[in-house]
């Protein structure tokens, strides 16, 4: 199986550069009492790294394919993110959500013209009703993580790490179905082999921990988590082969210490983010090396649950 390699994570760069911020880092070690980096992705356009994924992926589309209509299916950044883009193309689109999807994320994707069709709870039930839409209304799909061009524009994020960041030593990057991970993996692993990347999992949606141990990406019966972004149920072919070749390692943390790192990023770093963007950051406050770096993927958290974190 092809991996994305790092000259075509660099040839995303520029095409999403257009859209795509380079976001900011922020050295937060003062405050956190330990050696310690933020990468901003709440700073994105539509307020999460998946913004990277879809410019990438819609650029690169034939013009006949955008006239058409692209379709996706999110529990939330990454369909605000294809709506966002789609809008920028005039490309009309379709974001299939579960029914469970926070209010925010919902009115995000609305937001930018975007009709949104609720299907179940899990990332399979999106799946189905996006390619039978698809299908139906010639609409070219755009996944959430499993693409190579999706992973080369997620990587565009580890692009921007080590050239702000030259005392990097290891990356902490939220897991879910692996896009992210997979790009920031390959562009760190390409640019300085030295530099660690971890991944970091809610322990109620472990799926690539389990697929790890497996040898092969394997389905989970269910996830729970207030981590809304990372319940996807099983990795992605692609983005699993990107984990076994560059990454160092995957690691497990708690609700708690996630709620805890969204209540510490808004209190001492003054980031607002969602349970799914601080994940990272949870694992990072464990550690005491020299160069850690956290990605913090994402800030759309709904107002009220986000006031019972910072509480």
């Amino acid at each position: 199986m092809p991996l994305v390699t790092l000259s075509g994570i660099r040839d995303a760069a520029k095409r999403i550069s257009s859209i795509a911020r380079k976001t900011p880092v922020l050295d937060v070690s003062d405050m956190a009492g330990r050696p310690l980096i933020l990468k901003c992705e709440p700073q994105q356009p539509g307020g999460a790294f998946k913004i990277r994924g879809a410019c990438n992926m819609i650029a690169q589309l034939p013009p006949e394919s955008r006239r058409a209509g692209v379709i996706t299916y999110s529990s939330g950044n990454h369909g605000r993110a294809v709506a966002l883009v789609a809008e920028a193309f005039q490309a009309p689109a379709v974001v299939v959500m579960p029914e469970t999807t926070p209010r925010v994320k919902v009115e995000g994707v609305r937001r930018h013209g975007a009709e949104v069709v609720f299907a179940g709870t899990t990332s399979a039930d999106r799946k189905v009703q996006a390619e039978k839409l698809s299908k139906t209304r010639g609409l070219t799909i755009v996944p959430p993580f499993d693409h190579p061009w999706i992973i080369a524009g997620q990587g565009t994020t580890g692009l921007e790490i080590l050239e702000q960041c030259s005392q990097a030593r290891v990356v902490y990057v939220p897991v879910g179905g692996g896009g992210q991970i997979a790009g920031i993996g390959a562009a760190v692993k390409g640019m300085r082999s030295a530099v660690r990347v971890v991944g970091v999992e809610p322990v109620g949606a472990a799926r690539m921990t389990a697929s790890l141990a497996a040898g092969r990406p394997v389905t989970l019966e269910s996830s729970a988590s207030i981590a809304d972004g990372l319940l996807t149920l099983r990795a992605g072919d692609l983005t699993f082969a990107h984990v076994k070749a560059f990454v160092d390692a995957v690691v497990i943390v708690t609700d708690e210490e996630i709620a805890a790192a969204v209540k510490w990023l808004f209190h001492a770093a003054k980031v607002v983010a969602e349970p799914s963007g601080a994940t990272a950051v949870a694992a990072a406050l464990r550690a005491l090396e020299p160069g850690t770096v956290a990605v913090v993927s994402g800030g759309n958290v709904d107002p009220d649950a986000f006031a019972g974190y910072i509480r």
